[in-house]
C-alpha cells in the first residue's frame, strides 16, 4: 500500500495485498485519513469482482457520513453491478473531479 497526500486528498494505491488486507490496513490507519478526502487506486489489479468492491462499503459509508469523499479508481469492474453507495471511476482525474463536485455540493449545503 502506497499513501500519497495531495492537499486534503489522501491517495491510497494498492500494490500487492489482497483487497481484504488493504481494507484492514486502511481501517487500522483510518484516524490518519479521516479528515481528508480519500482516493483508493486499484488500477494495478487485473481482476475485480463485486465482492471485492463490497469490502469497501462500510469504510465508504463511514467516511461519506463524516462529509468527506471516498472514491475508488478502477477500470476493471462493471459499474452497473456496483452499489450506488460506492463511487467508482475509471481514472484518477475523474476521482479528483468527483471530489471537487462533492466539495462544491457540501459548500452549498446539498
Amino acid at each position: 500500500m502506497i499513501i500519497d497526500q495531495d492537499g486534503t486528498i489522501s491517495i491510497i494505491t494498492q500494490e500487492k495485498a489482497t483487497i481484504v488486507e488493504l481494507v484492514k490496513k486502511i481501517q487500522a490507519l483510518y484516524p490518519k485519513f479521516k479528515k481528508n478526502n480519500i482516493i483508493v487506486c486499484l488500477s494495478s489489479l487485473n481482476n475485480l469482482g463485486l465482492q471485492d468492491i463490497i469490502e469497501f462499503l462500510e469504510l465508504s459509508n463511514t467516511h461519506r457520513s463524516s462529509k468527506q469523499s471516498f472514491v475508488i479508481v478502477s477500470d476493471k469492474i462493471d459499474l452497473n453491478i456496483v452499489p450506488d453507495e460506492i463511487v467508482i471511476v475509471p481514472t484518477t482525474q475523474e476521482a479528483y473531479d468527483i471530489i471537487e463536485m462533492e466539495e462544491m455540493e457540501r459548500d452549498l449545503g446539498f
